[in-house]
């Protein structure tokens, strides 16, 4: 864990040296993380993303992005659990309980956009009506379930970075898939392939520093039976220095 930690510490003070943009006031984002934990030995679903994207071409990836204004307007099936909300609210600006939801939200709308995996509970009603990709879980009658998902990770893009993001790490069993769209992706698509792997086979895939930090953690979370209690890591460069922090 030492040396992969490391090399997140050199990834993010590299980009702290390199870059020379102005400050750039970090966007809340949100990734998910399914596990597959119904065979010998638990798995994640890592996509590759397109070579023709500007940030990260060609790298796994979990499926993620920003916190869209709808997310916290989705209904959902089930409240995050209170352990979950707690921790995301620590050193967090302004920290309210509809922008935890919404965070986990985000999650599970990102997963939906990237994979066409729709993550909750069928119902016999759909959900109240919302724009955008939260309209595939109205139709398919899906509402999204927070009461499964896990908070296991925090980090921000230094502050010399173009683009900053303040990304909370989640992670759900695959269990919790209700529905799957086909044909989200493909050749032409954000993500071009997916991929379940056993967690300590991902070490092999070219991805990010933090990426590999985050699933080291994921490791530990798994072993130690996945308990809310356990503490989560926040990574992030702060007065030029890295840190490493427990919420």
């Amino acid at each position: 864990m030492n040396e992969i930690i490391d090399a997140l510490v050199r990834q993010m003070t590299e980009v702290e040296r390199r870059q020379s943009f102005s400050y750039v006031r970090p966007q809340d984002a949100a990734t998910l993380i399914l596990v597959d934990r119904s065979g010998a030995g638990p798995k994640v679903l890592v996509g590759r993303r397109h070579h023709g994207h500007r940030f990260m071409p060609g790298k796994y990836v979990f499926p993620g992005g920003q916190v869209d204004p709808l997310d916290r307007r989705m209904a959902n099936a089930v409240h995050l659990d209170p352990h979950v909300e707690a921790r995301l609210m620590r050193l967090m600006p302004r920290p309210s309980r509809l922008r935890a939801r919404a965070l986990a939200l985000a999650a599970i709308r990102e997963t939906f956009e990237e994979t066409g995996f729709l993550l909750g509970m069928p119902k016999l009603a759909p959900p109240a009506a919302v724009d955008g990709a939260w309209a595939a879980f109205a139709q398919a009658r899906v509402y999204p379930d927070l009461a499964d998902i896990h908070f296991i990770a925090r980090a921000i893009t230094p502050p010399k970075a173009p683009r900053r993001f303040d990304t909370r790490f989640f992670t759900a069993d695959a269990s919790a898939i209700g529905h799957r769209v086909e044909g989200v992706v493909g050749p032409n698509a954000e993500l071009v392939e997916l991929l379940w792997i056993p967690i300590a086979e991902t070490q092999r895939l070219d991805m990010a520093a933090v990426t590999r930090t985050v699933l080291k953690d994921l490791e530990h979370r798994v072993a130690a039976g996945m308990s809310r209690d356990l503490p989560v890591p926040f990574y992030r460069i702060l007065h030029r220095r890295f840190t490493r922090v427990l919420l």
